[in-house]
């Protein structure tokens, strides 16, 4: 039986881990005694034992308890910041045609939510020489809550919390986000967008948006030419869905939450020959964050990609 060690199982995203796993029949998840939870050796010796380890931990916790894994046969898949630029690592986005990569590898780095709106719109355009890796880009990127973490969940679910919490939060205002150097690295860009993120009174959801002017892009002069060349690059993927023409404008209106609760990206083209926005909508707990941690350990192991996952 193939044994799943969460280090930081208490977390938002080890939660969700866990949650996701135990209807799994196929897997046996290790846990350790609540005494010896934060006991190094006791957690080096369950990762070690294990065929899987999720590291669900902030980055400097991330970073010492990855040097506890001397066992070459475990794979480590780390949900934290810490190594997703770091070419030792492998970057755990599947799409981005990493399934091989993801599927031999025993260091693979989780993506970040934002980041994996962002990058599912951009690489395609950059990898497929419709957009020059000097664009200046901007995007902005609209969060329940939950991608907060549990202090963020205790402020926007307390009794008497804070009335300026009803509205639209918009953060990380000197433009130091911690998911932009993957953003650009994974891209391949030579600048940094311009990023504005938004937290919003809702628990889990992600609609994360790029604008672009058609002229500054290379064969490309309408949506219905923008929408195929995504049609084309994630054929096939059954993660990630292209909205058609209909799709996109029956649609009237993009909510945050609209794909809470599943594991699917969803990639929305609206607009005119001048100026479109390309939006992609997803679970910043599902697709951002512990679906795609999961997704990750079907590939690791050789299982079916999305064994365990709501399409």
């Amino acid at each position: 039986m193939t044994k799943v060690f969460i280090d930081g199982s208490s977390g938002t995203t080890g939660l969700q881990i866990r949650q996701r796993l135990a209807a799994r029949s196929d897997l046996t998840i290790v846990t350790l005694p609540e005494a010896q939870r934060k006991d190094p050796a006791a957690r080096a010796d369950a990762m070690n034992g294990a065929d899987i380890v999720f590291l669900c931990l902030p980055d400097a916790a991330a970073i010492e308890a990855a040097g506890f894994v001397q066992n070459p046969n475990t794979c480590v898949i780390d949900t934290s910041t810490a190594h997703r630029v770091d070419p030792g690592w492998v970057y755990g986005f599947a799409e981005l045609g990493k399934a091989d990569a993801i599927a031999s590898a025993k260091r693979i780095a989780n993506p970040g939510c934002h980041a994996t709106g962002f990058i599912s719109i951009v690489y395609p355009l950059v990898a497929g020489g419709f957009l020059k890796p000097d664009a200046l880009l901007s995007c902005f990127s609209l969060t329940g809550y939950s991608g907060g973490g549990k202090s963020m969940i205790a402020d926007y679910e307390a009794p008497a919390r804070d009335g300026l919490l009803d509205s639209p939060g918009i953060y990380a205002l000197s433009q130091a986000h911690k998911h932009i150097p993957e953003m650009v690295a994974v891209c391949g860009l030579q600048h940094a967008p311009v990023f504005c993120p938004i937290v919003d009174d809702y628990f889990k959801g992600m609609a994360t948006t790029v604008p672009l002017h058609l002229e500054c892009l290379h064969g490309v002069r309408t949506p219905e030419q923008l929408r195929a060349v995504y049609a084309q690059f994630y054929a096939g993927c059954a993660l990630v869905h292209v909205t058609t023409a209909e799709e996109s404008a029956a649609y009237g209106k993009l909510y945050g939450n609209a794909k809470a609760g599943r594991d699917s990206l969803e990639i929305v083209v609206a607009g005119n020959d001048e100026r479109c926005t390309v939006t992609a909508v997803f679970d910043n707990l599902g697709k951002g964050a512990s679906g795609a941690a999961i997704q990750n350990m079907n590939l690791a192991l050789g299982f079916e990609p999305t064994a365990g996952l709501v399409l």
